[in-house]
Parts: C-alpha cells; sequence; structure tokens
C-alpha cells in the first residue's frame, strides 16, 4: 500500500507545501544545523544517507549545502521524480529504490549521518518492522555516527474517525488544487493504526471543471517514547528527543 501510495501522490507531492522551493532550503538549513549541533566537527560536507527521501525534500536541501548525500525510497516513482529534481539544480546525488528495513543490504556502512524525516517510519506497522529498520539504519552508520528521525508527535493528535486535517488550497497552471487528509482510527476511533484519506481535488479555473483524486494509506501511530525506546534497542545510545529544532519533533542518537 505505502509504494502504491507515494508513487501516485509523487507528481503531485510539492503542493502539499505553500512553497516547496523555500521548504527545500529551509528544512536542509535545520537539519544541517541540527546536526552540526548534535555531532560538532563534521561542517557541511557529510557523508549522509536519507532512507525514505520521498521527492527531495531534505535531500536536496542538504546536498545544496554541500553535504555528500546518497538516498533512497520505497516508491519507484518518487525516485524517479527526485533523480529530475537533482538535475535540475545540478545536484549529485545517488539515489535508489529500497526499503528502509534493507537499508545496509542495500546501501552498506561507513555514513555520517543517516535519517528518515517527515514522518515516513510510522508506515512500518509493528515494531518487529520498526526494529529491523532501526537496526538497519544504525549498521549503516560509522561509530560516532549519528542517527536523525522525524515524526508526528502522535501523543498529541486527537482519536477518532472521520479527522479532517486540512492542508490549504494552491494555484498552478491554471490550475487550482484544495488538500485535505482524512483520517480514520482503528477499533472504533481508538487504535494505535489508522487509514488516511490523502484528498486532491482540482479545479480548471479556465473551464471551472472539477476532477477529485485520493490516495490511500495507513499509519501506525507510534509515541515517541516508544520509537526512542526502540533505537536504544537497535544499538544506539544518547537517545533522546528534541522539539523545536525542526517542524516535528526530532529523535537522535548515535552509534557507540
Amino acid at each position: 500500500m505505502t509504494d502504491d501510495f507515494y508513487d501516485e501522490l509523487a507528481p503531485l507531492y510539492h503542493l502539499i507545501y505553500p512553497d516547496w522551493n523555500e521548504s527545500i532550503r529551509l528544512q536542509g538549513d535545520k537539519l544541517s544545523q541540527l546536526i552540526e549541533a548534535e555531532w560538532p566537527g563534521g561542517g557541511a560536507h557529510r557523508k549522509v544517507l536519507d532512507v525514505s527521501c520521498g521527492i527531495g525534500t531534505q535531500t536536496l536541501g542538504l546536498a545544496a549545502l554541500g553535504h555528500v548525500v546518497t538516498a533512497s525510497d520505497l516508491s519507484a516513482n518518487e525516485i524517479e521524480r527526485a533523480r529530475h529534481e537533482a538535475k535540475l539544480r545540478g545536484l549529485d546525488i545517488a539515489f535508489s529504490v529500497c526499503d528502509m528495513r534493507e537499508a545496509h543490504t542495500h546501501h552498506g556502512s561507513g555514513f555520517d549521518i543517516v535519517m528518515s524525516c517527515d514522518n515516513s517510519m510510522p508506515h512500518l506497522q509493528t515494531d518487529s518492522d520498526l526494529l529491523t529498520a532501526l537496526r538497519q539504519m544504525t549498521a549503516c552508520l560509522r561509530p560516532g555516527g549519528g542517527c536523525v528521525v522525524s515524526v508526528r508527535d502522535y501523543e498529541k493528535e486527537e482519536r477518532g474517525s472521520n479527522i479532517v486535517k486540512h492542508y490549504g488550497a494552491r494555484v498552478e497552471n491554471g490550475q487550482r488544487h484544495v488538500l485535505f487528509q482524512v483520517w480514520d482510527f482503528d477499533d472504533g476511533g481508538t487504535g494505535e493504526h489508522y487509514d488516511l484519506g490523502f484528498f486532491f481535488v482540482t479545479e480548471d479555473l479556465a473551464t471551472h471543471a472539477v476532477s477529485t483524486r485520493v490516495m490511500r494509506s495507513r499509519y501506525y501511530a507510534i509515541s515517541t517514547t516508544r520509537l526512542c525506546e526502540l533505537m536504544h534497542e537497535a544499538g544506539l545510545k544518547d537517545v533522546r528527543r528534541i522539539d523545536g529544532a525542526f517542524f516535528q519533533p526530532v529523535l537522535v542518537g548515535t552509534r557507540p
């Protein structure tokens, strides 16, 4: 379900942001500053692995600052678009298709930083799958290297059904797109997993014709406390949550 969701979302993904190019710049800056603060001395030329790069929002921003970035994602369509976006910007990034649960098998070791941002990890539905991914990510790091994960703060999210999350309206190429998500939690709205519908309502501004697309996926509303426990179990040390450094809570840990 996850790769189908992102394969279909790939050409529209930038519409999630009011200004995608500015988000690329800002998120790259914020992550680079966080990395330097947590693991000082590496400067802006770290060897970074992004195991859930999507269309490249964080990857492009970090590469533009001089970091040597390798990036992968489960979605072949998102990787294709990310390659295109990197080429447009003159950035040299090694992209490939890979499930994060096979990150070390696919990428090998020796990275200064391994990361998964923007709530990608909760697509994995069990603690066992999350632990597998985190162990693979840890194995990708050199000793002393850092793991960076950003996720929604699910302890602050409403539980229930028919929960609507508005993203607003975007105008592009003569079309207006209205974006929103609808969440439905399991077990009558009290469960730890939820199904998500991501709706794109598109109006042709010349003809006023309207079409609607919906992509569907599923998430595990895991708490940051539990995810930190899994990071520690995966072999990382000094694991903790950082607030205010990025647009989501960031969890960090270091390979001994």
